[in-house]
């Protein structure tokens, strides 16, 4: 994907237990992102930088979206855990993570094992890529996204 291309649609199954599809956001910004797995610490961090951010980027007028190969229980468990007011989808086959190149080898202690790379996109009112993260330290990372928007 390149910057000002439209992103892949695709629907998934989200925290709420409906189908979510990222084409009926269109008219808002979304910050849509990439995460390993619930409960873990980057991973809990990331999701309170954006609660806890939640309504100056929706004064922006971005939504939150979070997605992992996480089934949807993991998501509903992790969700009410740290209240987060953002929808979290299920990729368990991690088809949507491959559209978006996220889905990667990656290694840790000398294995070698396939998931996800953390990563953002910012998508713009019209569906268009405006900027994208990849391999994301989470430090800082929700204050650069506010920056831009």
């Amino acid at each position: 994907m390149e910057i000002g291309q439209e992103v892949p649609d695709f629907t998934l199954l989200g925290s709420n237990g409906e189908n979510v599809t990222l084409s009926h956001f269109r008219g808002s910004k979304v910050v849509l992102y990439f995460y390993p797995k619930d409960m873990t610490p980057g991973c809990t961090q990331e999701a309170c930088d954006f609660r806890d951010a939640h309504h100056e980027l929706q004064n922006k007028g971005a939504v939150v979206i979070g997605i992992s190969p996480d089934e949807l229980k993991s998501h509903t468990k992790f969700a009410a855990k740290y209240d987060l007011p953002f929808m979290l989808l299920s990729d368990p086959d991690h088809k949507v993570s491959e559209q978006y190149g996220v889905w990667q080898l990656k290694k840790m202690y000398g294995r070698e094992y396939e998931g996800i790379v953390r990563s953002t996109f910012l998508i713009d009112e019209e569906g268009k890529l405006m900027k994208e993260w990849r391999k994301v330290k989470v430090a800082g990372h929700r204050d650069e996204i506010l920056s831009i928007l």
